[in-house]
């Protein structure tokens, strides 16, 4: 772990927020590679999702929840942690996390903590107009289910897909971004037919497996846990935890939940006439009926849900610790090297003059990289330093796929050296042919 926090702030991975006055625990900012890996994570869930499938819609709610929602939803009574105070070191902690220096006599009794952000809304702070920073981004998706099946006509099977903040008031954050107070989910809600849901289950279990084994995270390292009945969320029929080797020991990447129709009845009005199998609060003040008619019945059903939901900060913790390479070099001298998947690397190609301050060779790689940059398949950069060797290090180091080097050939015959990250192979390409090869690369 230690390495991949070195790494990240290096090279402007990620940064610990408010790090010039000391920094705030659980908050991370990510610099300017760490947004492009970020954004490049996204692109693949948000696609994976929404672009491969005709029948998931995409949302962008708002934080700021109503308390009303998080009320029906059980999460004003359940959404908490057990807390202990140590009477030796006058530290808090998790019940679960209580470091071994801590005695347990020293010690008090468990008490719940709640996890929600709470915060006041509009010009009063009396305590009668307030909400919460969501805690998931589910409850956003369920409260728009009616305008999304209004506005698109879906029927059944289908889903709706969002990343966005969220936020825990985390006890003990830890474990670099593993565990935090401000993060990223990338959530599906997909609604299916009481009766089907088993079988849509299992079904996104091993559609969420082969998607992380697509972005470099290999089954070797995974396993699956299913959550006892017993340690289950109030509102779960059955939730499989994808769990990964992570620096500090196996523990969740994603957890895919079989949801039951525990969330539309919870925010549905007249629950009495839908037939809803979960135990749900009587809600009064929902102004909607959040249910489907059946094609082929023709009658009103409250659908199932089935929720992959993962974090894109523990998603890129994964990627980086399989992607971390340190190798061994002929001359005796070592590299290191981030072998993300190239559709996920910050930086998709670096070009390289030989010579900083010659003019013809700084103006092709201008050109070049103006050129394949227009390709919009990410970042490309000019490395204008002077000094191949140290280019070819840091590209290597950041996970940079290629390197192509402008030289005083490439003035004569119009070609380039292309060099790989992976095997540091290099060869000569046209520089007309550079564009496919480069889109080869990325989207194979």
């Amino acid at each position: 772990m230690e390495d991949l926090v070195s790494l990240c702030k290096r090279r402007g991975f990620i940064f610990q927020s408010g790090e010039i006055y000391g920094g705030l625990q659980g908050m991370y900012d990510f610099g300017p590679l760490g947004v492009e890996l970020k954004n490049n994570l996204k692109h693949s869930w948000w696609s994976s999702m929404i672009y491969e499938n005709d029948n998931i819609e995409g949302l962008d709610a708002a934080i700021l929840t109503n308390p009303s929602i998080l009320k029906q939803s059980g999460h004003e009574d359940t959404f908490s942690d057990p807390m202990v105070d140590c009477k030796s070191c006058n530290l808090r902690f998790r019940a679960d996390q209580v470091p071994e220096h801590c005695k347990e006599e020293d010690l008090t009794e468990p008490r719940q903590f709640n996890l929600m952000f709470k915060t006041n809304v509009g010009p009063i702070d009396d305590g009668t107009s307030f909400g919460y920073l969501r805690p998931e981004t589910a409850q956003s998706i369920f409260t728009n289910f009616k305008n999304i099946v209004d506005s698109t006509s879906k029927s059944l099977p289908f889903g709706i897909a969002q990343i966005g903040k969220a936020f825990r008031n985390e006890i003990t954050p830890r474990n670099f971004i593993f565990r935090v107070r401000e993060f990223e989910q990338m959530e599906l809600e997909f609604f299916v037919k009481p009766g089907t849901d088993e079988k849509w289950h299992e079904s996104w279990v091993q559609k969420r497996l082969d998607w992380w084994v697509q972005q470099g995270v290999p089954m070797e390292s995974i396993e699956l846990y299913e959550v006892p009945k017993d340690e289950l969320a109030h509102y779960s029929k059955r939730t499989v935890d994808v769990m990964y080797k992570f620096p500090h020991g196996l523990e969740e990447l994603e957890g895919i939940a079989n949801r039951t129709d525990f969330d539309l009845g919870s925010h549905t009005k007249n629950q009495e006439d839908l037939n809803i199998t979960a135990k749900v609060i009587e809600n009064k003040s929902s102004n909607s009926r959040l249910a489907i008619q059946d094609n082929e019945s023709k009658k009103w059903l409250v659908p199932y849900v089935i929720e992959p939901s993962a974090g894109v900060e523990r998603g890129i913790l994964a990627i980086i610790n399989e992607a971390y390479n340190v190798e061994q070099l002929k001359d005796g001298k070592e590299r290191t090297v981030l072998k993300l998947r190239p559709h996920l690397s910050p930086v998709k190609a670096a070009v390289i003059p030989l010579k900083k301050n010659n003019e013809d060779l700084v103006k092709l790689a201008a050109n070049l990289k103006t050129k394949l940059q227009k390709l919009n398949l990410g970042r490309i950069v000019l490395e204008n330093s002077g000094n191949i060797g140290k280019g070819y290090r840091r590209h290597d180091e950041i996970g940079t796929p290629m390197c192509i080097t402008i030289d005083f050939e490439s003035l004569e015959d119009n070609s380039a050296t292309v060099r790989d990250r992976d095997t540091m192979e290099q060869k000569r390409i046209q520089i007309e042919d550079l564009p496919a090869y480069l889109m080869q690369i990325i989207n194979d």
